[in-house]
């Protein structure tokens, strides 16, 4: 199954370096502005066309809450209990973190960070949570993910940091070879990318949640559409997409603009951009009165958030309950996007078109995470 193409040595190819979001939003006119977007399909060769042109409580308010970006629903009395219920229902559980000892998986906390990609990660003082959006449907197997987010959240609870990790990192897999970061989900399911993700960054991941595309879509129409900068035109299927427009998005139209690569600048990193986009656009529609405060678009955005999640099988009850108390005052402006070091981008010997990684500066970023410095971190 696997196709360990080798990179071509040389320099990268001369794409202008992608921007990474750093700043923290306020409102929808401080979205960052970059040049692109979109999705990738791996069965083509690539982005070269692009370029040119139970205790089930134990996920319950947390889930919520991750998937929302982190904005915390903290429900009361007698609706939080059915507000429970929707989640109890909703949510599955499985095996999505790697089948290793703590001590494999982590080290010991308070010994030297690791010096690099291959190092044994290191377990620091905040927390990490992995998460993967998937467009394939439940009964698709070899899937690729789509969406690989690592959001941080520090011990203090003072703020989260959430790091996209390009689909298509040329990185080492665990028993595959050389490939992009995302054929690790093909190849072992979520346990697998979560152990090339730690070896690649030396930064522990504590929980994994997985979510469906259509998940997001739905999220979108439960809280009535969502208002969405387009940085790159773009046109897809019945939708077009106008550079330099802050355009109100529904459900499908959302998912078709992050979806979208082919005519956009930069493939993939362009793709993530947009999704970032998006994210940022749907969470601050989310902390709107007009969702918050009604019952009705409340329940049926909890409802649309959990009916497609899957968590991981060591997320606790008691963990998750304090978690999301931990971060009853994150705000908006608390949240910080960037995007992992990449150099550049190259070309296996096979065609396949990937993102070079920044060897120093994955260190650095890896680093930083581990010693739960990352809200100072500077790419």
């Amino acid at each position: 199954m696997a196709s360990h193409h080798a990179a071509t040595v040389g320099k990268p190819t001369g794409s202008p370096r992608p921007r990474t979001y750093t700043g923290r939003v306020t409102d929808l006119d401080d979205l960052t502005r970059p040049s692109g977007d979109a999705p990738r399909d791996d069965s083509t060769p690539d982005r070269e066309d692009a370029r040119r042109g139970g205790g089930r409580r134990t996920k319950r308010v947390l889930i919520i809450a991750l998937v929302l970006l982190l904005v915390p629903i903290v429900a009361v009395t007698g609706y939080g209990i059915y507000l429970g219920h929707l989640v109890t229902t909703n949510v599955q559980q499985e095996n999505l973190l790697p089948a290793l000892t703590p001590e494999e998986l982590a080290g010991k906390p308070g010994q030297p960070v690791p010096a690099g990609p291959g190092a044994t990660p290191v377990t620091g003082k905040g927390l990490n949570f992995l998460f993967i959006g998937s467009d394939a449907g439940p009964d698709r197997s070899g899937a690729r993910s789509d969406v690989i987010m690592l959001a941080h959240i520090p011990e203090d609870r003072h703020n989260v940091t959430l790091i996209h990790f390009p689909r298509d990192l040329y990185v080492d897999i665990p028993g595959h070879g050389k490939d992009k970061i995302n054929a690790s989900f093909a190849y072992g399911g979520a346990p697998l990318l979560v152990e090339t993700l730690q070896n690649l960054t030396g930064a522990h991941v504590d929980h994994v949640a997985k979510i469906g595309f259509e998940g997001f879509k739905n999220m979108t129409d439960a809280v009535g559409g969502v208002d969405v900068y387009v940085a790159e035109s773009s046109h897809q299927d019945k939708y077009t997409f106008t550079a330099g427009t802050t355009m109100h998005m529904t459900g499908d139209m959302a998912l078709e603009f992050v979806r979208s690569r082919y005519e956009l600048s930069q493939g993939d990193i362009s793709r993530g951009q947009r999704q970032q986009e998006f994210l940022k656009a749907l969470m601050l529609k989310v902390i709107s009165g007009d969702t918050l405060t009604n019952p009705v678009n409340l329940a049926g955005l909890v409802d649309a958030a959990t009916k497609n999640l899957t968590v991981d099988q060591s997320l606790d009850m008691g963990e998750t309950q304090q978690l999301a108390l931990s971060l009853r005052n994150l705000r908006n402006y608390d949240v910080r996007f960037i995007t992992a070091p990449f150099s550049g981008f190259s070309t296996t010997s096979g065609g396949a078109s990937i993102d070079v990684v920044d060897v120093p500066k994955m260190t650095a970023m890896g680093q930083a995470v581990a010693e739960d410095k990352i809200d100072l971190w500077q790419p």
